[in-house]
């Protein structure tokens, strides 16, 4: 029996890259296609993602070998799929898909208070911090599977503060994944 080498930089597999994410991501509108592998440019920002490297420390050498590619490469790619929604689409299109495994009997409503060493557009003093913070509150089934994510908020008032507007924002992005909501949000 062949033992299969595993590639350790590979967080998801190829396969599963061109079939749940390629699909849905935005495409150049007057026929240009990119000559880097857009799966490996994936690999590269799911890993930063998931390592919290700064993008000049992505080592790109480690997916794309000799080809000509640099970090801004793949941060120009990062940046576009995250302004023009692909990523949300990939979202909503996996929810839509997997809805059968989640376990809605009861959702959970959390917030995270980050410190902002470094402030930013949507900062605000916290007291009990005793740091410039903001919040974002983030929707979930019972098992804890992410659901919807709000908008991020200036961290100088506590979790509850503009709830409803919090709720209806999550709502709204959680619907476009047709998953029934009935009685779980205003």
């Amino acid at each position: 029996m062949a033992i299969k080498k595993i590639n350790n930089l590979e967080l998801i597999s190829k396969d599963k890259i061109e079939k749940w994410i390629l699909p849905h991501l935005s495409k150049g509108k007057r026929g240009f296609s990119t000559k880097f592998d857009l799966v490996k440019i994936i690999q590269t920002i799911i890993k930063r993602l998931k390592t919290g490297c700064q993008w000049r420390e992505i080592s790109v050498k480690d997916y794309f070998g000799e080809e000509k590619i640099s970090w801004q490469n793949v941060y120009y790619f990062f940046n576009k799929w995250s302004k023009d929604g692909s990523f949300r689409n990939i979202w909503v299109h996996l929810l839509n898909r997997n809805k059968r495994l989640l376990d809605m009997s009861c959702v959970q409503l959390d917030g995270s208070q980050t410190r902002s060493r470094m402030g930013g557009e949507l900062t605000g003093y916290q007291s009990r911090k005793s740091a410039k913070t903001s919040n974002i509150i983030f929707l979930c089934d019972n098992r804890g599977q992410m659901l919807s994510m709000g908008n991020l908020r200036s961290g100088n008032h506590h979790d509850l503060y503009g709830i409803s507007v919090k709720t209806w924002g999550l709502s709204k992005k959680f619907g476009l994944s047709c998953i029934c909501r009935t009685n779980l949000l205003p």
